[in-house]
């Protein structure tokens, strides 16, 4: 079942591609934004990581850590990252540890094929480690700002 606001946030811990580990209870107090996409270097999830890379400096401004999270490894992370200069960090979740938890792994449809794969969705992790904000994300372009806006406004209340 689909984690909606109001929800307690599960935990986990990833790798990152900063070389050091994120655990997400570690970061009770301040806000998380949590950005599931399905593979580095494709054109939609490209686009998301750039915008919230552009974001990135109002999210820092309030407090607010931004994750990546898609199934690849570090190192692809690392590549990805380098070759569009990302300012996110970037979780790996090889293991489907964070994707299995907050509920975003399913059946998809790509020209007329159903698979299973990852949903994106992003999510907006509050102080007290409740979910905020939850997003299918339907349309990627203007979707970092539009979460932005949300962060704002659960910082600012």
């Amino acid at each position: 079942m689909p984690l909606s606001v109001g929800d307690r946030a599960p935990d986990f811990t990833l790798d990152t591609d900063k070389g050091e580990s994120f655990t997400l209870s570690g970061q009770r107090g301040k806000p998380v934004v949590l950005f599931f996409y399905p593979e580095d270097d494709t054109d939609g999830c490209t686009i998301e990581n750039i915008e919230f890379t552009d974001e990135m400096p109002e999210f820092e401004a309030l407090g607010v850590k931004v994750i990546g999270i898609s199934p690849d490894s570090v190192e692809k992370h690392c590549k990805f990252r380098d070759k569009y200069r990302l300012g996110v960090t970037l979780a790996a979740d090889p293991k489907h540890v964070a994707i299995k938890k907050f509920d975003v792994w399913g059946p998809k449809k790509l020209f007329g094929v159903q698979y299973d794969g990852l949903i994106r969705s992003t999510f907006l992790v509050g102080p007290d480690g409740r979910i905020a904000g939850a997003w299918l994300v339907t349309k990627i372009k203007g979707h970092a700002a539009t979460v932005l806006a949300a962060t704002k406004g659960l910082v600012t209340a």
